[in-house]
């Protein structure tokens, strides 16, 4: 079962991928509500292993992370504001854009993934967009998706 990475139109403020993955979507779960486990997911390159907070997200939790831009070290701390186990993952960050991943099963053994990066809540968006983020975060997300087989079936 070959699958690509597809874009998700949902309109202006949000960048989004989908793709099928051979992970069962409680397995991708799991690791996905382990902030401490973030890395093994992370295809920008920007999230370190260095975590503050609980091994399982709930409703309203916090959690900070070690990040880098390059050479630029910096921590980041993100407040949960959407859970359904299995199902749906959502956190909020300092400047209020959010991440948001859903997960679908498809047959007994796969996933289909949508990530999603939604700026239309930031304080700052032109920032956002000056900066480029979304162009980054979109290129950020298909690599996540496309390693996802990869990194957690090791």
């Amino acid at each position: 079962m070959q699958h690509e990475t597809e874009t998700v139109d949902l309109g202006q403020g949000r960048v989004a991928r989908r793709r099928v993955v051979r992970v069962a979507p409680e397995a991708l779960y799991e690791v996905l509500s382990d902030p401490h486990r973030h890395h093994e997911l992370d295809g920008s390159g920007t999230v370190s292993a260095t975590v503050v907070g609980p091994t399982q997200l709930q409703l309203g939790d916090r959690f900070t992370v070690r990040m880098h831009l390059g050479p630029v070290r910096y921590s980041m701390t993100s407040t949960v504001t959407e859970v359904q186990p299995g199902r749906v993952l959502e956190w909020r960050l300092p400047m209020g854009q959010r991440w948001r991943w859903e997960l679908a099963p498809v047959g007994s053994d796969a996933t289909r993934v949508t990530e999603t990066f939604d700026y239309r809540g930031a304080r700052i968006p032109a920032l956002i967009k000056l900066l480029r983020y979304p162009s980054r975060n979109a290129t950020g997300i298909e690599r996540t998706l496309a390693g996802l087989e990869r990194n957690l079936t090791r």
